[in-house]
């Protein structure tokens, strides 16, 4: 097994990317390969005095930023080390490949590069996030602008991968709406809930309204890039506002101080639940081979999580399980 590692993607990177995979290597069995400026890396892993000898190093000229075009970058960039990480996974020089940095490029180069698993019209960005029930979010950010058939097969993906990852033998599947009634959304959403109920290959529940979804209305939600990736940002900032909340609470007067020792490891565990960094990454779901996305922001802590993540989704064999789903799906089914 081995995860090729976009070092210079990210936020903090080429630090705390380092200071990830160096983590992981400690804890999995797997070999790592480190992509990005070979000078760079080796200068500061010994500055800050990580033995990286036992991992691969390959020399990457340039680097992605957040604010390339997404559109062209891999055919611009193709020296950068997302690129070069991305031709290695498709060229079978690894199992997975992991990276915080621009979403759009990485999800652009997976695609061109690495291509789509069989029988994917478009590939989706899935995240994991916690309530009363673990779910998924399908997509994320990716596809701005989808059809129904798009929606039919995110449902598909999703399913086949909450039930591999997760155990779940029948992922309960809902689709993101204004409201519970058939009526209800655009033409998008009436058209893809007619065609989800009609589908054999999942098990759907309806439409599902956003505030029922953190109380276990689904496994799997389904929905466009645009309305999901608000959905989740909206659930981020909603959480740091509660967990802020509760801290201010808790530090008011010595009584709050005291009783908060009581329900120290409760507080703690709500807020490991809500830390993104303890999830890893998103997959993106219906590419042939296994990527991981990490928070932009991701810390050490975070990379180590997606790192151990790409380990778990490529030995999982899902990528195949997803390509045997698709095949129920017909592009003229109405």
């Amino acid at each position: 097994m081995r995860i090729i590692i976009d070092v210079m993607g990210g936020d903090k990177a080429p630090v705390e990317i380092l200071k990830g995979v160096y983590s992981a290597a400690e804890e999995c069995d797997a070999e790592f390969t480190l992509v990005g400026n070979k000078d760079d890396i080796v200068r500061i892993s010994n500055d800050i005095g990580l033995d990286i000898s036992k991992f691969e190093v390959v020399h990457a000229a340039s680097v992605i930023t957040m604010e390339d075009d997404p559109i062209t970058v891999y055919k611009r960039k193709s020296d950068s080390s997302m690129m070069v990480g991305l031709k290695m996974l498709a060229d079978g020089k690894g199992d997975a490949f992991v990276s915080a940095g621009n979403t759009g490029a990485l999800f652009m180069g997976a695609t061109f590069i690495v291509k789509k698993a069989d029988g994917i019209l478009r590939a989706a960005i899935g995240t994991v996030i916690p309530g009363e029930e673990t779910f998924l979010l399908l997509d994320a950010g990716a596809n701005i602008s989808v059809t129904p058939e798009y929606l039919e097969q995110f449902a598909i993906m999703g399913s086949a991968y909450m039930k591999k990852m997760y155990d779940i033998e029948e992922p309960a599947v809902g689709l993101l709406n204004n409201g519970t009634e058939d009526c209800k959304g655009t033409s998008l959403q009436i058209e893809a809930n007619d065609r989800l109920k009609k589908c054999t290959a999942i098990k759907y529940i309806g439409n599902v309204e956003s505030n029922a979804v953190m109380f276990g209305a689904c496994n799997v939600l389904v929905t466009d890039g645009f309305s999901g990736n608000i959905f989740l940002k909206t659930i981020e900032g909603t959480s740091k506002l509660l967990m802020k909340s509760l801290k201010k609470a808790y530090a008011k007067n010595f009584i709050n101080k005291f009783s908060a020792l009581l329900f120290k490891n409760s507080i703690l565990k709500i807020k490991q639940n809500f830390d993104p960094s303890e999830h890893g990454g998103s997959p993106i779901l219906g590419i042939a081979k296994p990527v991981i996305k990490a928070h932009g922001s991701s810390d050490a802590k975070a990379i180590k999580n997606a790192v151990k993540q790409a380990i778990k989704y490529s030995k999982s064999g899902v990528t195949g399980d997803i390509s045997e789903a698709v095949k129920t799906f017909h592009i003229k089914k109405a």
